[in-house]
């Protein structure tokens, strides 16, 4: 299993530290590359997550309007359920980790089939799936919920992950990006 993958179409890359296989399920742990101007949209999982600004300056956006931007060393702790995101708020290329504890298993698959995706082609310029099923399978698979008309149509993505999960569709983009 590749320990560190390339996002070709937005340039980011995420090195697994400690996967939930390697700790026994202990944590999950990061590290990432984000181009200027990258992030991802505001959300919100079950799941705690610990942000370190390793190289450069990382924002992050928590809750609706609370803005931070963490200086190299230091660090924030987001609360399961707690609505966030994080952002590149420089012109150059930053280094930061992510720390879920316990590990989630879901969300490093999350993250290697949607690298995986982009890498075969099946996103669009901002790295979304273009199948709204790849697209629901990846976001329940994540535990990723973003709020406004995703928040509107979530039962209709996990009626169409739960149908694509039992088709196999879950189990091959596992098999082809995460083994």
């Amino acid at each position: 299993m590749k320990r560190t993958i390339i996002n070709p179409v937005i340039k980011d890359t995420v090195t697994f530290l400690q996967t939930a296989a390697s700790s026994g399920g202990r944590i999950t742990e990061l590290e990432m590359t984000l181009q200027p101007g990258g992030g991802n949209p505001l959300h919100h999982h079950s799941y705690p997550e610990k942000f370190t600004a390793f190289d450069g300056a990382l924002g992050l956006r928590v809750g609706k309007k609370e803005r931070k931007v963490l200086q190299p060393g230091e660090s924030l702790f987001v609360a399961p359920g707690a609505l966030h995101a994080f952002f590149n708020p420089t012109d150059h290329e930053i280094r930061f980790g992510i720390e879920v504890e316990p590990a989630s298993e879901r969300l490093e698959n999350f993250l290697r089939v949607m690298y995986g995706l982009a890498s075969d082609g099946l996103t669009d310029q901002n790295s979304k799936p273009k199948s709204f099923e790849h697209a629901a399978v990846v976001l329940c698979m994540g535990d990723v919920h973003v709020p406004g008309l995703l928040a509107v149509i979530r039962p209709l993505l996990q009626f169409t992950a739960n149908r694509a999960k039992a088709k196999g569709e879950e189990q091959r983009l596992i098999a082809k990006y995460c083994v």
